[in-house]
């Protein structure tokens, strides 16, 4: 039996920071009057700090034995929380203002601090939204704060604002690029355009009807937003808000891009330009985070054994988002809207009362109406913290093809289907494989439809 005293220990090792007399290192940090000395610790500071370790070794400066350093860019307010919470892991945020916070939180990115930066980010977010939105440029420079400046840039982009903030368009441009905007898409074009009349002179307000324009005041928008346009992600924007949103600016956006979003949202044609596919990184989840899961489904699209190591010939795929049930909608329409495509495509499912995840794979989506492929498409269902374990695949011998419906969302031949939030789950001969389901039914706790490309 390990027994573990942490918090003595932690307790202990904080009164080092004002009572210990055998420090070897004076930190002077602030400017002018407001400056003052720290005594502490170079082991500690090597072991908790990254920035320390390094800086201890390479840029110290030694005086009679003690190590000496300054840091004139942070306050002894911020140096102090600084140490508090590398000697105890302990910090009282409460009563410190956003602008403390915000200082606290580019000493800790600049002082490689992880654990401590993501946490600030955190908790602005939570408990400081006022000062937040009063601070939106000044987040904006801070290169690193991907989570704090996302927050920021979903408030503009939902938030109706008589005078929204004007990014400065560097930083638009840099945010358009992230491939993590947990963002409506939709919203990301409805902003753009904003930003774009508010950027263009002498061109009309954004209250006014854009179907009114006259071809000058159109051409002038296209120009203000001609490096901005192929940044737009058009295959998230749904078909209703693509013909309602976007189609009557189509004369802003270059000739090639837009043909090939209309014929993604009414032909069923995926884009070969790379640059329109979904925000993701190789799968974006909220229901299963582990980086085995791309190897897995990337071995069983391939028709390999779930376990098989990929070999540099052996290019992963790629997951794009394109419908969260709890984002999008767990209606049978919402589904059917978003992933009525002849594209490949990948579902997961997870249910309420039982950790067992369940799915399929179809290479030509789930609308297909060609009974004469013989198509990749397959079932699965495994635990979620067993994945490699508890992987149980059934694969399609039969002509059929899975569908999408309005009043069904998808249907694996009937095997598998989606219908009004309900998962239903059949033993039919459309299968090699037949799987052992403890119900033939769950409620959907979460649904998410990935694009599948490599």
């Amino acid at each position: 039996m390990t027994l573990i005293f942490h918090y003595n220990l932690l307790k202990d090792f904080s009164t080092l920071i004002n009572n210990a007399d055998d420090y070897d290192v004076i930190i002077q940090v602030g400017q002018g009057c407001n400056t003052k000395k720290f005594h502490a610790h170079s082991v500690i500071l090597r072991a908790r700090c990254p920035y320390f370790k390094c800086a201890l070794v390479n840029w110290i400066t030694k005086e009679d034995k003690m190590i000496t350093f300054d840091k004139p860019n942070i306050t002894p307010t911020i140096f102090n929380m600084i140490l508090m919470y590398i000697y105890s892991g302990e910090l009282d945020l409460t009563k410190q203002s956003g602008e403390e916070l915000f200082d606290l939180l580019i000493a800790s990115d600049e002082l490689f601090l992880k654990e401590l930066f993501t946490h600030l980010q955190e908790y602005l977010i939570k408990e400081k939204i006022i000062w937040i939105q009063q601070n939106f440029n000044l987040i904006f420079k801070i290169v690193n704060c991907k989570k704090l400046q996302s927050y920021c840039f979903k408030t503009i982009c939902e938030v109706s604002q008589p005078s929204f903030p004007l990014i400065d368009k560097n930083i638009l441009s840099d945010i358009l690029k992230r491939d993590d905007l947990q963002i409506k898409e939709v919203n990301i074009w409805d902003y753009l355009i904003k930003w774009g009349i508010k950027q263009t002179p002498d061109i009309e307000s954004e209250e006014n009807d854009s179907i009114k324009w006259n071809f000058k005041n159109l051409k002038k928008l296209k120009k203000t937003l001609e490096s901005f346009i192929p940044l737009i992600r058009f295959m998230s924007i749904s078909r209703t808000d693509f013909f309602n949103k976007v189609k009557p600016y189509r004369l802003i956006i270059p000739i090639d891009i837009y043909d090939e979003i209309e014929g993604f949202h009414y032909l069923n044609i995926l884009p070969k330009t790379r640059i329109s596919l979904p925000r993701s990184d190789r799968i974006d989840s909220n229901i299963i985070n582990e980086e085995i899961i791309v190897n897995i489904f990337s071995n069983l699209i391939d028709r390999k054994s779930a376990d098989d190591i990929r070999t540099g010939n052996d290019p992963f795929y790629e997951f794009s988002l394109i419908y969260r049930g709890s984002r999008d909608g767990f209606d049978d329409t919402s589904l059917y809207n978003r992933c009525n495509r002849q594209v490949a495509s990948l579902v997961l499912i997870e249910v309420h009362h039982s950790d067992k995840i369940f799915g399929g794979y179809s290479s030509l989506g789930f609308n297909s109406r060609d009974y004469n492929l013989k198509l990749n498409h397959f079932t699965f269902k495994f635990e979620k913290y067993k994945i490699g374990n508890t992987m149980n695949i059934s694969r399609a011998y039969s002509d059929g093809t899975p569908t999408s419906r309005n009043e069904c969302g998808f249907s694996f031949n009937d095997e598998m289907y989606m219908a009004n939030q309900v998962l239903h789950l059949n033993k039919r001969h459309a299968y090699e494989y037949k799987m052992n389901y403890d119900s033939d039914t769950y409620v959907t706790k979460e649904i998410e439809t990935f694009i599948v490309t490599n």
